[in-house]
């Protein structure tokens, strides 16, 4: 029986909850805890006419609003009992500072969710790949006819289907560094972790602080549960050696055997479990493109397996899944050149997937927020693949001396996408691949990937009229 409206707890009634942050979390925040005994306050930046068409979907709510800037004590904000910040939100602002001082609650939305839901939770973790593999395994489950929720950082609040999730569905969740943050009891049945390398070090200060947080997905496993982990990343093993994890291990890898889990033998992909193998499909019929799309369906097999899905229902879904948009995305092909939108890439490592993955030569589109990151490594792989690189926004000073460092030098700076698509567009030649991918976050220009995909997209369309 599916719980309707469910009460966060008997000691929270008519208390304050402080829901820091107005994007799609925290507006599904909001309209949970609308339809229980709390008294609501809302938090964020944003001053009240960027939060416009926002504030008009929350206006028959009655809650307090504190706009404009984060308050800087629990005193400003009304003294809440509980704080609830979206994952974009910085722990380290003075008023969550003051709340863990304190020893106010700070609760992260998947924390909160996971308290009220009876369906069990498939958690996807890591670098990159997430969405795809999250994607994906959705997709398995619902092939097998099996009732499922696609939640979580793939743009949909898990508290937002929270009446969905009753314990005859099946919750496909996935799960970002930032979410992970703010977990305590947080406890999926079955998790993995694709892979692991350098991503958010502006937000986590060090490498092996966001290591650890994506190996917090298993932290509160048992022996009931399942850890999906990749047997060719170097950070995952030494992480799967350093921490203990209770769960089942499964395994994946695509360039070794495996006593136990699941690996490419001879062109196939195999389970391998109690020394049996299971052949699970040719590799060739796996239509997602590029070896870490290989990886990732791998991940998905692991992860549909320890659910009981049938192995039809997961050799359809390789066959048949086309992937996700902003994702190396075909958009158009305009005179003989191909438009590729891969906005999702939003760290080197991603682009370097897709750099590998498309055809070549490529003129790649890159910039954006600056992360921190090193992009030397994904310049070591341009050889003969990138035959221009075109950047933008904040981080396209540092891309271009680190370019030079590496001895590239067909690198052009461009003000925005729209001069980098338009620069792009003059410079190809037939048998060319222009490629968004940008290695960076979007937050210098656009709200998300998504919006700076779409305007790709939008700018790929007024080429193509021209």
């Amino acid at each position: 029986m599916i719980r309707m409206n469910p009460i966060l707890n008997k000691d929270l009634d008519g208390k304050k909850v402080l829901v820091i942050g107005l994007g799609i979390t925290g507006v599904s925040l909001v309209e949970f805890l609308a339809r229980q005994k709390v008294d609501i306050i809302i938090n964020d930046c944003k001053d009240e006419a960027a939060l416009s068409p926002i504030l008009e979907k929350l206006q028959d709510i009655r809650c307090r609003y504190i706009l404009g800037k984060h308050p800087e004590t629990l005193k400003e904000a009304g003294e809440p009992d509980m704080l609830i910040p979206s994952p974009g939100v910085p722990l380290d602002i003075p008023i969550i500072s003051e709340a863990k001082l304190k020893k106010i609650p700070v609760l992260g939305e998947i924390e909160l969710a996971y308290k009220h839901m009876q369906a069990p939770i498939l958690a996807i973790t890591g670098t990159n790949g997430k969405t795809t593999t999250t994607a994906l395994v959705g997709d398995m489950l619902k092939r097998a006819k099996m009732k499922t929720e696609i939640v979580g950082n793939i743009g949909t609040a898990a508290i937002s289907k929270i009446e969905q999730l009753g314990q005859e569905a099946h919750c496909v969740m996935e799960v970002s560094s930032f979410q992970l943050e703010t977990i305590e009891a947080f406890r999926p049945k079955s998790a993995a972790v694709l892979n692991i390398t350098p991503d958010h070090l502006n937000r986590h200060k060090s490498f092996e602080k966001y290591a650890q947080l994506k190996f917090d997905v298993f932290s509160n496993q048992t022996a009931k549960d399942y850890a999906v982990i990749n047997a060719d990343d170097e950070t995952c093993l030494k992480m799967l050696t350093k921490q203990e994890v209770k769960s089942k291990v499964i395994l994946f890898s695509r360039l070794r055997e495996l006593e136990e889990g699941v690996f490419l033998k001879e062109g196939k992909v195999l389970i391998k479990e109690k020394h049996q193998d299971t052949i699970v499909i040719d590799r060739d019929r796996i239509l997602l493109p590029g070896d870490h799309n290989l990886e990732n369906a791998m991940a998905a097999i692991g992860l549909a397996w320890s659910a009981g899905v049938p192995l039809k229902a997961i050799r359809d879904s390789l066959e048949e899944f086309k992937g996700v948009e902003h994702r190396i995305e075909m958009v158009d092909c305009v005179n003989e050149v191909t438009y590729i939108n891969d906005s999702k890439a939003t760290n080197p490592d991603a682009t370097e997937k897709a750099v590998l993955s498309v055809k070549r030569p490529i003129i790649l589109l890159a910039g954006g927020m600056d992360k921190k990151s090193n992009f030397g490594g994904l310049i070591d792989r341009f050889d003969d693949r990138v035959k221009q690189l075109v950047v933008y926004g904040e981080t396209a000073d540092k891309l271009v001396e680190d370019c030079r460092e590496k001895n590239f030098y067909s690198v052009t700076k461009k003000r925005d996408l729209e001069e980098a698509v338009r620069y792009a567009y003059q410079v190809a030649s037939p048998g060319d691949t222009v490629l968004l991918s940008p290695a960076c976050a979007s937050w210098d220009m656009y709200s998300d990937y998504e919006e700076r995909g779409n305007h790709f997209k939008q700018l790929v369309s007024q080429i193509k009229r021209k």
